[in-house]
């Protein structure tokens, strides 16, 4: 399957998900804008997708994210964003939204598991409710410290130029040498 074929609009998805399970795969779902992707998004994607057979992003749509974040957000326009999520190895499918929150999406796909970052407090996880009545459940994921789009683009400051990048993590500095 092609990275094109990988983004869906809602009802295209919901006919494939429902072939899916019924021969008994289990359906993750996660949600954000994914402005600029960077490791913390692939760090929480692939543990995401650890947790059952598929994994679904449900990706903030340019005016969904634009009343989210502000002005002058999303950097990345929304074809854009849904491309590269797609291409990466742990997403299978890509949805766009509109609406501010994800629960009108997440009513409609009922995912088994509802999976966000441990930023958000369990009460506040947007469709939990929806999922845990389904007899799904809602799971709460690690965050790399240190890493979010908000605080690459306070970095690049309004030239959009960095200032010198901190050093990462330790799980992700390469340990051979050159």
């Amino acid at each position: 399957m092609t990275t094109p074929e990988r983004i869906l609009d809602r009802q295209a998805l919901l006919r494939i998900l429902e072939a899916l399970r019924a021969k008994g795969q289990t359906v993750v779902f996660t949600n954000g804008c994914f402005d600029i992707l960077h490791a913390g998004h692939a760090a929480l994607l692939e543990a995401a997708a650890a947790l059952g057979d598929l994994l679904v992003v449900g990706l903030n749509s340019d005016v969904s994210a634009r009343r989210l974040k502000g002005a002058g957000r999303p950097v990345v326009p929304e074809e854009q964003r849904a491309r590269l999520l797609a291409a990466l190895r742990a997403v299978d499918y890509v949805v766009l939204f509109d609406e501010d929150t994800p629960q009108a999406l997440i009513e409609a796909l009922l995912p088994d598991v509802l999976a966000k970052g441990e930023d958000y407090a369990l009460e506040e996880i947007v469709g939990r409710e929806a999922v845990e009545d389904h007899g799904g459940r809602v799971v709460r994921l690690p965050l790399v410290a240190g890493l979010s789009s908000s605080g690459l683009i306070a970095r690049l400051g309004p030239e959009g130029c960095g200032t010198k990048s901190p050093d990462p993590p330790p799980e992700t500095r390469s340990t051979t040498s050159t």
